[in-house]
């Protein structure tokens, strides 16, 4: 039986369909480290320090979560962390493919690692991090897609910009 699983990304924000992930992984599995990406192709609006501590913030009431911050192979994190188990999101098929060649690549390389493909709550099914990026950056409103301590990170993140 896998005891610890591992949800790995660039959080960049932490949204309401990632939470439903953590939320239901950390039901089914005893610890669950969510890993926040430190280096990745993607440019980000918050530093690793910054999305560490807005996940921290979030999932504080867990008493089983763990978050820490990685920086390389995904597969070589696991394996030092001891973890059979990587948990990718899926929110539609345009995300399958990417992350099946992941899954596979990772397969090849750590045949003892397994990846779990879970999709979040058809509610959460269309945001993704960078269309809240996106819309927070137009000035939108985006408390209907993040948790409340998030919605203020990007309010006081752009603040500090545009000044």
């Amino acid at each position: 039986m896998l005891k610890l699983a591992i949800y790995a990304g660039t959080f960049d924000p932490l949204t309401f369909g990632h939470l439903d992930l953590i939320d239901r992984s950390a039901e089914i599995f005893e610890d669950l480290i969510i890993a926040v990406a430190d280096s990745t192709p993607k440019e980000t609006l918050f530093d690793t320090d910054e999305r560490i501590e807005m996940v921290k913030t979030v999932v504080q009431g867990y008493k089983n979560v763990k978050v820490e911050k990685f920086g390389g192979l995904l597969i070589e994190y696991a394996r030092q962390k001891s973890s059979k188990l990587l948990i990718r999101g899926l929110r539609a098929y345009s995300d399958f493919e990417y992350e099946f060649q992941m899954a596979l690549t990772n397969r090849k390389m750590a045949p003892e690692i397994e990846t779990l493909f879970m999709m979040p709550k058809e509610i959460h099914s269309y945001v993704s991090s960078s269309a809240v990026r996106q819309v927070a950056t137009l000035g939108g409103d985006t408390s209907q897609f993040v948790p409340a301590s998030v919605q203020e990170r990007l309010v006081l993140k752009l603040n500090r910009q545009v000044k």
